[in-house]
């Protein structure tokens, strides 16, 4: 409430808040939740249980003032909210919010909020930032790649209480190598082909029906250079397991004690321990 968003109380929290940029991948969030509405608006999500576990995807974040291809993905997130937003038929099971002019401030009240810590970076690119750690420690599970500090949470946390997908490092180099093709990852899958339609056919902005062809060629056309068509189905399954753990509240607060219980090894306390002893190679001064 005090975000200014009503929600019922079994909402799932799906929270992305990290800057806008194309490897740190808000597009395939994007893509994962268009799927998820069409398959809701149009009937599809049969046994998927989308209307079991109602979601609400959380966005924050800035843009550098001259990326057009982040400022495009915050319009395009946007667009697909007042889209579902108008649909009555979907509106009930998923809402899709961004959050502009993210600060300290509106993180104080967004990390302990959020039920879910969107980590999806294409691996091989992401630093080893705390934000996933922050968000674990407030007792948020984790959907990411094996990139960055998601692997060394994945040492503590372990593979039942974390939801890992994706392509790693060394096959996303090796798919490169190969000569990745995208269109392929359209081809054979038909609900990869009802997302990249969408896009194209004004769906989310009837007045302009190509204002998303650029992240289209983008994708089909430039490569997909940050693998988003190539880790698509493999997140969609991982969000069906969010979906089966969260319908077990009982389980899936466990995985959130443990959660917050495995982040006290990355305390501050320990990390400036390791300073002292391996890189300083300083000696402790009791007081």
């Amino acid at each position: 409430s005090q975000l200014g968003i009503h929600l019922e109380s079994q909402t799932l929290w799906d929270v992305q808040i990290k800057r806008i940029h194309e490897y740190k991948r808000q597009l395939l969030n994007v893509l994962h939740v268009i799927h998820r509405f069409l398959a809701i608006r149009d009937g599809l999500d049969t046994g998927q249980g989308y209307r079991d576990v109602p979601r609400t995807v959380l966005f924050a974040g800035k843009a550098a003032s001259a990326y057009a291809m982040a400022k495009l993905i915050i319009r395009l997130i946007n667009d697909v909210a007042d889209t579902i937003r108008r649909e009555s038929s979907v509106r009930p099971y998923l809402r899709v919010v961004f959050l502009p002019n993210y600060s300290v401030s509106l993180a104080e009240r967004l990390i302990p909020a959020a039920d879910l810590s969107e980590q999806i970076s294409t691996a091989g690119t992401e630093a080893s930032g705390t934000g996933n750690m922050k968000l674990a420690l407030n007792g948020a599970l984790t959907i990411g790649t094996l990139d960055g500090a998601n692997i060394e949470m994945l040492d503590r946390v372990g593979r039942e209480h974390m939801f890992i997908f994706g392509l790693e490092s060394h096959e996303v180099q090796e798919r490169r190598r190969q000569g990745y093709k995208p269109l392929s990852a359209v081809e054979t899958n038909a609900d990869l082909q009802r997302v990249m339609k969408a896009l194209q056919d004004g769906t989310f902005c009837p007045e302009q029906p190509d204002r998303y062809q650029q992240i289209v060629d983008a994708l089909l056309k430039w490569g997909d250079h940050y693998m988003v068509l190539a880790d698509f189905a493999d997140y969609l399954r991982a969000h069906e397991r969010v979906d089966r753990h969260y319908a077990d509240m009982r389980a899936w607060r466990q995985s959130s004690l443990f959660n917050i219980a495995a982040m006290g090894a990355f305390s501050s306390d320990r990390t400036i321990a390791e300073y002292v002893s391996q890189i300083w190679r300083c000696q402790a001064v009791r007081l």
